[in-house]
């Protein structure tokens, strides 16, 4: 297998929120190294699978996002309800038949995020360490998705990963977007497969603007500035303020040099319908602004060249601990290869 393989294969990785899919038939779609996953409510249940028909190979959806039945189009093979419904059950072998299930992947909840992996050599506990309670905190203030972000970055996963992690080129790549916050004074925490990024708002104005409408929303996980908590290997949740969240993945793909990338906004809990109503256009520009962020990077990343490779840690600086820290985490992994 390679590095990559079982990265995607060995790892919990954060996927969705409960919000996501909250009526019967909700689904989200991903590619993660060209294979396609769903995840669906089935009558209350959250189930995550192969996006292949197991009669034919045929995609039950070819959409990102949406409501539905799993229901193939070529021949009619459905799951619903827990169980696999076969049209026309008695013309086949029923001995053929009892081996025959839908590609289910491996699923826990830690409160109201929803981690996958095909076949994880620890438990989610295990894997997200201290960071485990922060995130279900968190996952109880997020009310609703207010944005769906997926395309690629043409560059290698791991660029795509370390330009995430990075402050120093905010006020370079992001000057009117980003780098308006002022961000400063940076504090990483690094556990054993997560670490945590707080930083401060240096722009006093946009500081003061942000505190002002706080007695809008009604949270209980709050860092007045900007946080960003990476889960090893593919996944970052990113929050200003704990005002609206955005869960970013950087999956790789069959492709060398190619990053399959998907974001989504969650918005907080708010005081009232009122609030709610009133904090439209914040949410809305925070939408459009995460959008342009991720261009700017995407613009930046395409740029390293292809055959680059860093001479480690000593180009490291204040600030980039948390390269550092995935690059340990990956020689970790890569050692047991």
């Amino acid at each position: 297998m390679s590095t990559a393989q079982v990265l995607r294969d060995q790892f919990w990785h954060l996927l969705c929120h409960r919000a996501e899919l909250p009526k019967n038939g909700d689904y989200v779609r991903l590619n993660w190294l060209d294979q396609e996953v769903v995840l669906f409510n089935d009558s209350g249940d959250i189930v995550v699978f192969d996006n292949r028909c197991p009669h034919r190979g045929v995609r039950f959806f070819s959409e990102d996002h949406g409501n539905g039945a799993i229901s193939c189009p070529y021949h009619g093979w459905g799951y619903r309800n827990g169980a696999l419904h076969i049209p026309c059950r008695e013309h086949y072998d029923p001995a053929v038949l009892e081996g025959v299930k839908l590609g289910k992947l491996q699923s826990e909840w830690c409160a109201d995020f929803l981690f996958v992996s095909p076949a994880p050599r620890m438990t989610l506990e295990e894997q997200l360490g201290p960071t485990y309670d922060q995130l279900a905190t968190i996952s109880f203030n997020i009310v609703e998705r207010a944005d769906f972000n997926v395309g690629y970055f043409e560059c290698d996963w791991q660029v795509a990963v370390e330009n995430a992690l990075e402050p120093l080129h905010v006020p370079y790549v992001h000057p009117e977007t980003l780098g308006l916050l002022g961000l400063a004074n940076d504090d990483n925490t690094l556990h054993e497969w997560t670490s945590v990024l707080r930083a401060e708002i240096s722009d006093e104005p946009r500081f003061k603007k942000l505190r002002s409408i706080k007695r809008l929303f009604n949270i209980d996980e709050q860092y007045e500035g900007y946080q960003s908590i990476f889960m090893f290997p593919f996944s970052m949740l990113s929050t200003t303020f704990g005002y609206s969240y955005s869960l970013q993945n950087f999956f790789p793909t069959a492709e060398a040099h190619r990053t399959y990338f998907r974001s989504r906004l969650y918005t907080a809990a708010t005081k009232s319908p009122a609030a709610a109503e009133a904090l439209k256009p914040f949410f809305e520009s925070s939408a459009q602004v995460n959008r342009q962020v991720f261009d700017e990077d995407h613009a930046i990343c395409r740029r390293v060249a292809h055959d680059f490779r860093s001479s480690g840690a000593g180009l490291l600086a204040p600030g980039e601990e948390k390269i550092g820290h995935f690059r340990a985490c990956l020689a970790r992994v890569e050692e047991t290869l």
